[in-house]
């Protein structure tokens, strides 16, 4: 994700789980965003962004095109700009990889695609506390509990840069139970799944 995030509805300590899961969907649908801004629901808050930087759409834009053709004549594609839904949550990751109808067969009116359909989510780190916090720590618990089977980190801040593939999610306790950080400059090997052997390496992680 992108840019500063806003927290427009907060979580009420004492508010049931249900009720303020309800009232974030019905809000969520309603909302009506001005262009170049984007809402997810994530742990019990509804949070906007806006699109981001240069470096932010260059890395997307060079694992997008590398990823399309290593999976290229496979059932799997890669996907962006598109709501992940789960259990009444919005997320929009800047990449995943899904079988390729599952945006296809979408009817015009659906709001996004089912989380059971997705082999990989990808978020590139942007800059700021809250960016670093939403996409290390409070996504990556919410990826873990709708057991998506791979996140995948591209984080410019982490030392001089690394790329972090997290597999094995525990739903229960909202964690990764496999992880594995690669320091820029080195291959980052997926190791399973539809994109399994693709190395993210310095042709995408480079100034």
């Amino acid at each position: 994700m992108t840019a500063l995030a806003h927290e427009v509805i907060p979580v009420a300590d004492d508010e049931p789980v249900a009720d303020l899961d309800t009232f974030l969907w019905e809000t969520w649908k309603a909302m009506d965003l001005p262009e170049g801004y984007r809402a997810e629901i994530i742990e019990g808050s509804i949070e906007v962004s806006p699109t981001g930087r240069v470096r932010h759409g260059v890395l997307i834009n060079r694992l997008r095109r590398r990823l399309e053709s290593h999976l290229e004549g496979g059932e799997h594609a890669v996907h962006h700009d598109l709501n992940l839904i789960h259990q009444g949550k919005v997320w929009i990751p800047d990449l995943f990889i899904a079988s390729a109808d599952a945006v296809e067969d979408l009817g015009p009116t659906e709001l996004g695609v089912a989380v059971a359909t997705v082999e990989a989510a990808v978020e590139v780190v942007s800059p700021g506390r809250r960016n670093l916090e939403r996409d290390r720590v409070r996504k990556r618990r919410e990826y873990a509990r709708a057991e998506i089977p791979l996140y995948i980190l591209i984080d410019d801040f982490d030392g001089d840069g690394a790329v972090v593939l997290l597999t094995q999610p525990n739903p229960d306790k909202a964690v990764y139970e496999d992880e594995h950080r690669v320091p820029y400059g080195t291959d980052a090997v997926i190791p399973s799944g539809p994109a399994k052997g693709f190395a993210i390496g310095a042709a995408i992680t480079a100034p």
